[in-house]
């Protein structure tokens, strides 16, 4: 309903509905109107701020073997492992702590990789390395280390998990367990190749592209996306890179993408119109992930020299650096862009610091055994929940913080 005040008095009308619509008031025409409307809507309710994590407990989860990456849905209700090893993703409700869907892959025959040994092994196709929601968290996309692609799961509607008219189009079988019920569920999700060994995955804020990089391909594919149109997505662009790329960050405000060359030693930076490199950072050596914030700083985590590092976006520059346990992985930071957690592969640790302007505070090192490799973050107004997974011994720890 509309409040109108006219120029010379005020009236105040009433109606009523009809059809499910107000009724319009009529003015006289020698009357001018202006029309206020007011939004009856809640306003939108803003995150409790804090600026101190204290360390209260830690819980631990089974999830299966190899468990290679994590990630929460964006209203954190649910989680998502994904089983390298176990060729498998599995969903955790965050509040109950239980595990709620188990989707397994059907294996085949491929090769895969000994990174100690650094040759090829015979291994399987389907093994679930690092995942990236889109379209407002209906697909989940997931890169599989041995199948030269990824592949679009629809986690919200199994019925779109339908293939189409596409003879050619490549598929995965998954069955979807439901731990605890006498009850499974089928169906085929497109195979989009990508390149030789698939790795990190990440998008655009709009959801029209997908980046991927092919660790051993020395590439990064860049898909367009259409959650209309089966497969939701084909590579309208690769671009080569100088070695081994892993960690994947957007900047959809400049319009660029950063790619970490953990193989060598800069990072790519690629033309998010373009879709072509445009340029080089160099930094330090062997370069494994990478996030970002607001204000234009990147932040990297650089493997074996045990370092994590502030940079500057725009000139490269180094900020600021911080030792960490050996092997820092992936690096997280918190909703408030003020801390950053670390998973130390080799030292069996997950660092926590705080930003500041001109430095990384060390907040805790929390032990975590069986190589903790991903992770990611549950808030609240009153705690934060970093869940860790670690690789050898499929487990997923769960370190909460009491916000102050």
């Amino acid at each position: 309903m509309h409040l109108l005040i006219p120029s010379l008095s005020l009236f105040i009308l009433s109606s009523s509905c009809q059809s499910n619509r107000a009724a319009e008031p009529v003015l006289s025409d020698s009357l001018s109107a202006k029309k206020i409307i007011i939004d009856t809507q809640p306003p939108i309710k803003k995150p409790k701020p804090y600026t101190q994590l204290e360390y209260q407990k830690k819980e631990v989860l089974t999830a299966a073997s190899g468990t290679k990456s994590v990630i929460f849905n964006s209203s954190g209700t649910k989680l998502f492992a994904m089983n390298l090893e176990g060729m498998s993703l599995y969903e955790f409700d965050q509040k109950s702590r239980n595990l709620t869907k188990e989707y397994k892959f059907k294996p085949t025959p491929g090769m895969g990789w000994d990174y100690n040994r650094s040759r090829p092994i015979k291994s399987y196709q389907e093994k679930p390395v690092e995942a990236c929601f889109s379209h407002d968290d209906e697909i989940l996309w997931v890169s599989l280390h041995n199948a030269e692609g990824i592949v679009p799961i629809w986690v919200n509607n199994f019925s779109k998990n339908i293939k189409t008219d596409a003879p050619d189009q490549k598929t995965k079988p998954i069955t979807v367990i439901y731990p605890g019920q006498n009850k499974t569920e089928t169906f085929s999700v497109p195979l989009i190749e990508t390149g030789k060994t698939p790795k990190v995955i990440a998008r655009t804020a709009d959801s029209k592209y997908l980046l991927v990089s092919n660790w051993h391909s020395h590439n990064t594919s860049v898909l367009e996306l259409d959650k209309d149109k089966y497969p939701y997505g084909k590579v309208i662009s690769t671009v080569p890179v100088s070695a081994i790329p892993r960690g994947i960050v957007v900047d959809d405000k400049n319009d660029r993408s950063y790619v970490a060359i953990m193989g060598g030693a800069s990072l790519a930076v690629i033309n998010n119109k373009t879709w072509k490199k445009d340029s080089s950072i160099s930094v330090a050596s062997n370069p494994r992930h990478l996030v970002m914030d607001t204000s234009g700083h990147l932040f990297v985590s650089y493997n074996k020299l045990a370092t994590i590092a502030c940079l500057d976006a725009e000139t490269g520059k180094t900020l600021f650096t911080a030792k960490t346990h050996a092997q820092p992985r992936t690096i997280i930071l918190s909703k408030n862009q003020k801390f950053i957690f670390v998973t130390c592969y080799n030292g069996d640790y997950v660092d926590v610091y705080k930003i500041n302007d001109d430095n990384f505070e060390k907040v805790a090192s929390l032990p975590c055994s069986g190589h903790p490799v991903g992770v990611d973050i549950y808030e609240d107004d009153d705690k934060l929940e970093a869940w860790v997974c670690s690789y050898s011994n499929g487990r997923i720890n769960i370190y909460t913080f009491k916000k102050k």
